[in-house]
């Protein structure tokens, strides 16, 4: 007998977010829902005690152009620091892309966020082409020489640091996935922990007192601060009425103490206590 079947929807049929690439062969990676969120941690939580926020560039996904002899060349590093330079102050200064040979500066650190399109390149596995850009990694440790290189593998939870040393990247040992930077007098580490309503294993800034708060935290900080305030105000107004009331009670006393000796014949105010 025949049977019919009804057709498959699309949603069973068509590809779906693991099947599609995020990022193009040959093109700079896009960013996901995880690099957004990271990035946002990492900016949130950046805040070394000897650089104001006016004076440092915190940005994720901002391409850098790093070589004048050829100008349209660039690099977009999931997320980096520029120390020393000043930051934007209005709308209209706002960076379309960071010029290495424009700004004098060149980034401080720069992190990147493995996924399956970007790993090699971005571990210096990856070759040069002839007649193409240099590497990522090329870029980062000979051209720029960024003294910090981070890279984070969420998928691994893997999370590893190189520091130039001479002329070349170093990888430093991290037997408990933290790593101390005394130049900002800050440590980058990883924190389990729920950010943006998202758990999970995250890079975060810490320093000498513990993790960096991010902007929720800090406004719930704020928020116990002035509730405790109120208490401590509240429990001030109490302990005032009740000594109040404690003097009201003891005139009261003095009032009923001084009509009892009057009602005995006794003037009070020639009683010597």
């Amino acid at each position: 007998m025949y049977q019919h079947n009804p057709p498959l929807s699309p949603k069973e049929t068509m590809p779906t977010m693991y099947d599609l690439p995020s990022e193009l062969i040959g093109e700079s990676g896009l960013p996901d829902e995880f690099h957004c969120i990271q990035a946002d941690l990492l900016s949130e939580t950046c805040q070394p005690v000897n650089y104001s926020s006016e004076e440092m560039l915190l940005v994720s996904d901002l391409n850098i152009y790093y070589d004048p002899r050829h100008p349209g060349w660039y690099k977009r590093p999931d997320w980096y620091m520029v120390l020393g330079i000043p930051n934007a102050n209005h709308q209209e200064d706002l960076r379309l892309s960071y010029v290495v040979w424009q700004e004098g500066i060149n980034p401080f650190l720069v992190v990147e966020l493995l996924s399956p399109g970007t790993e090699q390149e971005d571990l210096g596995q990856t070759l040069r082409e002839v007649n193409k850009p240099p590497t990522k990694w090329e870029v980062y440790e000979h051209i720029l020489r960024v003294p910090y290189y981070i890279i984070y593998d969420r998928y691994q939870h893997n999370f590893r640091v190189f520091k130039i040393n001479g002329t070349r990247y170093e990888a430093i040992s991290l037997p408990d996935n933290r790593f101390w930077l005394e130049e900002i007098e800050m440590g980058l580490g990883l924190w389990q922990g729920s950010y943006q309503n998202t758990e999970g294993l995250w890079l975060r800034w810490y320093n000498a007192d513990g993790w960096l708060p991010t902007l929720a935290e800090k406004a719930k900080s704020e928020r116990q601060r002035a509730e405790n305030e109120s208490q401590r105000a509240e429990n001030e107004r109490q302990r005032a009425e009740n000594e109040r009331q404690r003097a009201e009670n003891e005139r009261q006393r003095a009032d009923k103490l001084a009509q009892y000796l009057r009602s005995l014949g006794v003037d009070p105010d020639t009683v010597i206590n």
